[in-house]
């Protein structure tokens, strides 16, 4: 979908473990940094979307998180959108705001994510993933397990598969194998991402991880599941992320020195594909290109879903900044890394940076606004002017059951 909204504020908690800090006081936290960097008080705000996926497995809060944390803060009576969709969640929330102040309905909403993964009791932070699949469907997740194991040539785990490792581990591992015997990809390509986005983050100082590791370390550690080491696969996590989007109009009475012009953003969801049709990511990926009149080749840096390290590689060629199976040859040859010819996840990406559900996408547009204004310090993508946030969460079949394409612009 075309946009007309700008990012006015951003506000971001560091991500990890905040066990002593409760879900809406995360919130809290992100709103209040975004507000002031936007110069607005929380009685300015017109309309709320706070997304969050698994407050009611793990907190137990259901239903009216978004109400919980804004009246914790004073702010009521306006609109409250409660979003939930998977990984995908506050990206979904950004697309509904700027969808709404780009058709005029609003002059000024917030956009929050904020989950908290962690809990003492450790199997409720790890039942967080498990309703993200069909959970009626009688093949359930092993079925896709058997399709993806089938097309890599694997069996499927099912004495581990979801019970001694998240089920999406397996799923990602599966995706891997059948990219690895295809395309060639090493898995020596596949730790460099990892080792990229430790460069990354260790610049991060709201990174979850922030010490750098070599390709030679990620390839020693523990592993979850072939290829698959433990810095392979994005951690759980607590966080928080705020976005104040506002109108043109408004943009211009706040007198906003290094406008952020939100240009596109397209919100796919999983569907029965034929043997010729587009991914989800692919997809979504073409729409936004299609909604801002970009192309991949226009981008200059980017934010993406690398809930696995295998995961970038993959989208990379999905986003079309490279041919099919030629992802792991930008993470040799340096283009994906910071000074290279096209950043990606400079914040150190979920792999790093951490990885708070309802929080990622949100995240992503704060990295990406501040690189857009050239604030990110030792992190800073030389002369950024257009940015990409790519976000999937979910799974429907063998694919992504959400995904959000979203595309920024400096203004000069």
């Amino acid at each position: 979908m075309k946009m007309n909204a700008y990012v006015a504020g951003v506000g971001m908690t560091r991500f990890g473990k905040h066990l002593d800090v409760t879900l809406k006081g995360l919130a809290g936290e992100a709103i209040r940094e975004a507000l002031a960097d936007a110069g607005i008080a929380g009685g300015d705000l017109e309309v709320a979307y706070m997304g969050n996926a698994a407050g009611g497995v793990v907190q137990g809060q259901e239903m009216i998180s978004g109400q919980v944390a804004l009246r914790e803060m004073g702010i009521g009576k306006i609109p409250v959108i409660n979003v939930e969709n998977a990984c995908a969640t506050s990206s979904t929330a950004f697309n509904q705001a700027c969808a709404m102040i780009s058709a005029g309905a609003y002059d000024i909403a917030l956009v929050c994510g904020f989950e908290k993964l962690f809990h003492e009791d450790k199997m409720r932070s790890f039942a967080a993933f498990d309703g993200a699949v069909d959970t009626e469907n009688p093949d359930g997740v092993m079925g896709a397990l058997t399709t993806l194991a089938a097309k890599a040539g694997e069996t499927v785990d099912e004495e581990n598969a979801g019970k001694t490792r998240s089920v999406f581990m397996d799923i990602y591992s599966l995706m891997t194998l059948a990219h690895m015997k295809k395309y060639g990809t090493t898995v020596e390509q596949i730790a460099g991402v990892t080792a990229k986005n430790s460069f990354h983050a260790s610049m991060n100082a709201r990174a979850q991880f922030q010490t750098p590791m070599s390709v030679a370390e990620v390839l020693a550690a523990r592993e979850i599941v072939y290829p698959l080491t433990l810095p392979m696969c994005s951690p759980i996590g607590d966080g928080a992320a705020a976005i104040v989007v506002v109108s043109e109009r408004k943009a211009k009475q706040l007198g906003l020195s290094k406008p952020v012009r939100v240009l596109s953003s397209a919100l796919v969801s999983g569907f029965d594909e034929e043997a010729d049709d587009l991914s989800v990511g692919e997809l979504a990926a073409t729409q936004a290109y299609e909604s801002a009149g970009i192309g991949p080749e226009d981008l200059d840096v980017i934010e993406l879903h690398d809930a696995s390290a295998p995961s970038e590689i993959i989208t990379y060629e999905y986003l079309g900044i490279c041919a099919k199976g030629q992802g792991g040859k930008l993470i040799e040859d340096g283009t994906t890394r910071l000074g290279g010819r096209l950043p990606v996840n400079v914040s150190g990406g979920l792999l790093r940076k951490g990885h708070p559900i309802g929080a990622s996408g949100a995240a992503q547009i704060v990295e990406l606004t501040e690189q857009l204004r050239g604030s990110s310090n030792q992190r800073q993508v030389a002369n950024a002017r257009i940015a990409l946030a790519h976000n999937g969460g979910g799974m429907i079949g063998t694919d992504a059951a959400a995904t959000v394409v979203s595309i920024l612009r400096r203004e000069d």
